[in-house]
């Protein structure tokens, strides 16, 4: 079967000439060499460094990264990250795991701190609705792995840094449409004014799928304006309007006999309830960069946003409106003392919100009688500093921390008359969280770190209201230790790139999610937890000569090998102490290689091995490990320095394997597995003016 398949794929590739994708597809900041990789600049920490000068657990996904595959989702590109496994349970319904942190999420995102540019996509309850951006939203990301509680609050999982706006700057626009199985399409207009000191952007994105399940249908719509200017030398505005509406229906997980049966249908009932998400969003922000001296800079952000969330589920149907605002302001002092380069960064975060959570009955699709109607407030808020001392001869030590502070107020409005209404509320102040990185230049292109930080984890509003309406008054933050070590650079004139790391992490009252017979969402602390691992990321440059036949070509392999289990762990009468951590695979492993002719053709083949991963606390439930191939292939071709045109097609999972992503961990009943998409492909067109 494998050999029929390698066979089919490279016949479809050389038998058609074929193209890529996004708005900024033809720039230099596409070149995926290993001299590019270790020759970025990073923004995590506020340090601006080339990323072999960072010491802490960071990677990046480019443009290089996000051009290898289908322009439909992100998922495939950030999954390239070993530790990072972006989860999709059906088209549209997304989760970020990162080193064991969708533990805690039945759906989107948790434990993981997200900022779109220089705020908050993260809102104060803890939720963070990713899937609300398109492909085109992300020039490009830094994910952080493990806690980052120094600057980006508390938190165990990690943070992503979302860069919307593109490196080098060019005044045109493009139109890009693509479309691919089960009646997929995918249509991108972007439009970009002025010069490189006052840019404006405009992008509209429109998708829709019929999705590769009963009940997986999808369509998002996402508007947005950016502008970048420069009103001086010393200051720089950063402003911005997102606009997000998304629909998808839930089919629901399914239980082993119905998931081997026809991994294709819905959980019964999730037709007649109409299970769906309708979900709309509207962030508006702006940031203003200002430098005092040559000494001193602030960076300071304001937000307001708001979600409206429809949510038609199985036992309820669920309403939720969620306006939030909050801002951050990080002032930076840098100075040369000898031979010693200073740092200093201090600042504070905050974030408010008033939500309102009604449930009512289900009645095939229309709401019933209300069950439940709560008010929730939040407020959190954190303050951090950060001092970064580079020495003479290579050393460099990064040293900070932060107070975090949060609270949740529920009210009851269900009692009437509302005099009478039922007031919780929970408080939690954590400890001061520590991340302390040392890292020595072993030459002008290798490096070694060693890192440790702790991380506190609040219990999210979702995570405290079980979907019933009951308040979780039990329920306490994770508390975890990280320690890592790390060796990357590069080798052999930049042709070798490798990124390698290790650590250690033990994590107390581990929050993980129930599910019960009812369909009843709630979670408990689990004990503790004991998460080792490996991950390394490694690429080879075979090729890099403008003006040969075969201009670039470049092979790379990430592996993550991950040994999670409880420490002890024990509910009522079941003793789950030294299991496997459900949710986690012990092995990933991508491959990929990439290859650019000089006449344009390029080739992107991509393969992941997954291992067996437990789907619960007993290790009783397991999901198949699987292997998948993926391949795209395109020709782009610049017309007179003003046009550009690309073309491409390409498909995944080629050899057709049956598996389940984004599988509903502790499920009650043994529902399990979310099918994913069998065998399917894809192409499309780009075209890019240049003024």
């Amino acid at each position: 079967m494998m050999k029929r398949t390698i066979t089919f794929t490279a016949l479809m590739f050389y038998s058609v000439s074929l193209f890529s994708q996004t708005s900024n597809s033809f720039s230099e900041q596409d070149s995926s060499d290993a001299k590019t990789l270790s020759e970025i600049v990073i923004k995590a920490y506020e340090q601006n460094r080339r990323l072999i000068d960072v010491a802490a657990p960071v990677s990046f996904t480019g443009q290089a990264q996000l051009n290898r595959f289908s322009n439909m989702s992100i998922l495939p590109a950030l999954n390239i990250t070993p530790g990072v496994s972006m989860e999709e349970r059906s088209p549209g319904s997304y989760r970020l795991n990162i080193r064991g942190s969708s533990l805690r999420s039945p759906f989107g995102v948790r434990d993981v701190k997200i900022y779109l540019d220089d705020v908050p996509l993260t809102d104060p309850s803890g939720n963070t609705y990713l899937n609300q951006l398109s492909f085109y939203n992300f020039q490009s990301a830094e994910i952080i792995k493990g806690p980052a509680g120094s600057l980006y609050g508390a938190n165990i999982g990690g943070a992503m840094l979302i860069h919307t706006l593109p490196v080098a700057w060019q005044s045109g626009a493009s139109v890009d449409y693509s479309a691919g199985s089960f009646a997929t399409n995918n249509i991108n207009a972007n439009l970009r004014l002025g010069d490189s000191d006052h840019e404006n952007i405009f992008n509209y994105s429109h998708q829709t799928s019929n999705g590769y399940r009963q009940q997986t249908q999808m369509r998002r719509d996402v508007l947005s304006w950016e502008t970048g200017l420069k009103l001086s030398d010393q200051q720089t505005l950063h402003a911005f309007m997102f606009y997000g509406d998304l629909y998808y229906q839930t089919p629901g997980a399914l239980t082993k006999a119905q998931y081997d049966s026809n991994a294709r249908q819905a959980r019964p009932g999730a037709i007649r309830a109409q299970a769906a998400i309708f979900q709309k969003t509207f962030i508006g922000g702006f940031s203003n960069e200002y430098h005092f001296n040559d000494n001193w800079q602030n960076v300071t952000a304001v937000y307001g946003s708001y979600t409206d969330f429809i949510n038609p589920g199985l036992r309820v149907y669920e309403l939720r409106k969620e306006p939030h605002f909050g801002g951050r302001s990080v002032f930076q002092f840098k100075k040369q003392i000898d031979q010693t380069r200073l740092q200093l960064n201090l600042g504070a975060e905050a974030q408010k919100g008033f939500f309102n959570t009604r449930d009512y009955g289900n009645n095939a699709g229309v709401a019933d009688s209300l069950e439940t109607d709560e008010n929730i407030n939040l407020w959190q808020y954190s303050v951090f500093v950060q001092l970064d001392l580079e020495f003479n001869h290579g050393w460099i030590i990064t040293a900070g921390g932060s107070l975090n502070k949060s609270s949740l107020q529920f009210i009851n409005l269900f009692t009437r008359p509302s005099s009478n209404a039922t007031t919780q509320a929970r408080t939690f102040e954590n400890k001061f969280p520590p991340h302390l990185g040392v890292l020595k230049k072993l030459s002008g292109t290798v490096s070694v770190y060693a890192n440790i930080s702790r991380g506190f984890s609040t219990p999210t509003s979702s995570e405290l209201l079980r979907s019933d309406g009951l308040l979780g008054t039990n329920l306490q933050p994770e508390d975890g230790m990280d320690y890592e070590i790390g060796l990357r650079g590069s080798l052999l004139h930049d042709k070798l790139y490798f990124d390698i790391s290790g650590f250690l992490f033990h994590l107390h009252n581990t929050i993980v999610q129930r599910i019960d017979t009812n369909g009843v969402y709630y979670y408990v602390n689990a004990g503790s937890t004991k998460q080792n691992g490996v991950e390394s990321y490694v690429s080879y440059e075979l090729a890099d000569n403008a003006k040969q036949f075969i201009s670039n070509a470049k092979v790379f392999v990430s592996y993550a090998w991950h040994d999670f289990h409880y420490g002890s762990f024990k509910q009522v009468t079941s003793d789950f102490s030294n299991n496997e951590m459900p949710g986690v695979a012990p092995h990933t492993v991508i491959a990929g290689f990439d290859i650019i002719s000089k006449m344009g053709i390029y080739l992107n083949a991509t393969y992941n091995y997954t291992s067996s991963i437990a789907l619960n606390d007993a290790n009783t439930g397991r999901a198949s490990a699987f292997n998948l191939i993926g391949a795209r292939l395109g020709y782009k071709k610049i017309h007179a320095k003003k046009i550009n045109a690309e073309i491409f097609i390409g498909g995944d999972n080629l050899a057709d394997t049956k598996y389940s992503l984004g599988n509903d961990i502790n499920a009650a009943a043994g529902r399990y597995y979310n099918a994913a998409a069998g065998r399917n492909y894809f192409g499309g067109i780009i075209i890019k003016f240049i003024k």
